[in-house]
């Protein structure tokens, strides 16, 4: 573990699930600290205000008792390059990873400023079961400038599409449903015994 490499996590938290908490406690054996904030992705729609998506990762991160994993809600924004500016102004003098899923790397060629963006930083692609990494799509990212690294972790096969479309609350962590059935979030009413 490199000191000085600090990995940056944004996701749209929506709701946090098991496979989030892998991420992150994956993250943070391999890199010296990890940033996480919930992001507003453009190209998703989101079921709970960007706000209490915020409350639900820190309530997470908190849970975790890891003091290199922080909350680093200022650096939310829906342009990447934004974000890794405002990293760079915050830790100077740290090597920036940008951390993605798998599902999304796809998607950055798309993203405004996309080659700044990968010039600027290290890539780390984290696969996600049952989520296929698109064919070509770290060929093409490669060609953009990018610095990729394909990162193995054990996050399990979770979605939080799943958990908002009523499918599935297995994945919710423990320490979130209070939360969730306070705001009455996802259609949650009563926490169902797993």
């Amino acid at each position: 573990m490199n000191s000085r490499e600090l990995a940056l996590f944004g996701t749209s938290a929506d709701p946090p699930t098991e496979g989030h908490r892998a991420l992150l406690l994956g993250l943070a054996q391999r890199y010296g600290q990890v940033a996480a904030w919930a992001s507003d992705n453009p190209f998703k729609q989101h079921g709970a205000p960007l706000e209490l998506r915020a409350q639900l990762l820190g309530t997470l991160i908190d849970s975790l008792g890891i003091p290199q994993i922080k909350l680093a809600q200022d650096l939310s924004s829906p342009k990447a390059i934004e974000t890794l500016d405002r990293a760079a102004k915050r830790w100077p003098d740290m090597e920036l990873v940008f951390v993605v899923g798998g599902d999304l790397a796809g998607q950055i060629p798309s993203w405004f400023q996309a080659q700044a963006l990968l010039q600027r930083c290290r890539l780390t692609v984290v696969p996600r079961q049952g989520h296929p990494i698109a064919n070509g799509a770290l060929d093409q990212l490669q060609e953009l400038g990018a610095e990729v690294e394909l990162l193995e972790l054990p996050v399990p096969a979770t979605a939080s599409s799943a958990i908002r479309g009523g499918q599935e609350s297995r994945s919710i962590p423990e320490v979130l449903w209070p939360e969730l059935l306070k705001h009455n979030l996802y259609g949650l009413t009563t926490k169902i015994a797993p």
